[in-house]
């Protein structure tokens, strides 16, 4: 089995602090190479992969202001889909615009939707639905508009988060500074419960970061900025809880993922994937309101820690995400087959 595997270039594959989408596309490709499946990835030069890298563009253009984002995403997909004759399957982790190449081609083309931007970007999905693959990352991402062969839920590298038994002291944010995320709630609910809050995350909304974050940061909420994965992993395991306010259908979630697996619980709105991720009471909460949000951290200490780490273990793992993968490439590469 020959696997091309597209990453966006938006940052390097796998990103040094940020770049959910490149995180993911990462630990597939590093998943197969370890199961002997022969993958090549297509990323930027800087990119780092036990596979086969092809490379065209030489930076992530969020990394390198000099790089013009529209012709080297057209420059690097086209790479791709003109090797096509070489693969089994192509699998895209590069949202739409991918697929508008592959009715050029014969080779099958996986398409792991990571969430909508907006609705505005469906009519180019429904135009290649039904001779394309669509993978949804959880249930509730999903549009009636589409078929898909699949939920793949993503898994993480367990190896890169610490388990800890013990609970700590202060409460995280850890997400993009953004309203969508619920920043500004998370400061509301710290401060109601008394506790410090530490954020994390990139700034995508100036204004919003400016008018509704910097007023509040002293001693008892502190703004660190984006951290690698070293500060990840001290930073979400050394949390009494992580506060996840967020205010749009989540497709996903890593970073509920990745706090559990560090054995700290998650406080949730009630949005997009969280009750997939998330079940009340034993590996956090899942609330309506900030006042809910409140009462919940009060009892945080019922939680088991060990429940957190379970449920990662169980459901959210590199290795399961992988297997589902390779179930899910041998049954595209088999109807392919008969298609011819």
């Amino acid at each position: 089995m020959k696997i091309a595997l597209l990453s966006p270039i938006a940052w390097r594959t796998p990103p040094t602090h940020y770049g959910p989408w490149e995180n993911i596309a990462s630990l597939i490709c590093e998943g197969l190479v370890k199961k002997g499946i022969d993958v090549t990835l297509f990323a930027t030069e800087d990119s780092i992969t036990a596979g086969k890298l092809s490379a065209v563009c030489p930076r992530g253009y969020e990394e390198d202001s000099t790089i013009e984002p529209k012709v080297w995403e057209c420059l690097h997909i086209s790479e791709v889909f003109e090797r096509a004759d070489e693969f089994d399957l192509i699998h895209n982790n590069f949202d739409f615009l991918p697929l508008s190449y592959s009715g050029l081609v014969e080779t099958p083309v996986l398409t792991t939707i990571h969430g909508f931007s907006s609705a505005a970007i469906l009519p180019v999905y429904e135009k290649y639905n039904k001779n394309n693959y669509y993978v949804s990352i959880s249930n509730s991402d999903r549009s009636d508009k589409l078929d898909y062969i699949d939920t793949v839920y993503h898994g993480i590298n367990l190896d890169e988060f610490t388990f800890r038994k013990e609970m700590g002291d202060y409460l995280l944010f850890f997400g993009r500074m953004h309203s969508d995320k619920g920043a500004k709630e998370a400061i509301q609910i710290a401060k109601a419960f008394g506790k410090k809050l530490i954020m994390a995350g990139i700034i995508q909304d100036t204004d919003y970061f400016e008018q509704e974050i910097a007023p509040h940061l002293g001693e008892d909420i502190v703004y660190i900025g984006s951290v690698g994965p070293d500060q990840r992993n001290k930073l979400l395991g050394e949390a009494y809880a992580l506060l996840h306010p967020i205010f749009f259908a989540e497709p996903f979630g890593l970073s509920v993922v990745e706090s559990m697996a560090c054995g700290t619980p998650v406080v949730a709105f009630n949005k997009g994937s969280m009750p997939e991720l998330i079940e009340s009471g034993k590996n956090g909460f899942i609330v309506s309101n900030i006042k809910e949000a409140v009462v919940a951290l009060e009892k945080i200490p019922e939680i088991s820690r060990q429940s957190c780490r379970d449920t990662v273990e169980q459901k959210f793992t590199v290795e399961k995400m992988v297997d589902n993968y390779i179930r899910v490439y041998q049954q595209i590469i088999e109807q392919n087959k008969t298609r011819k």
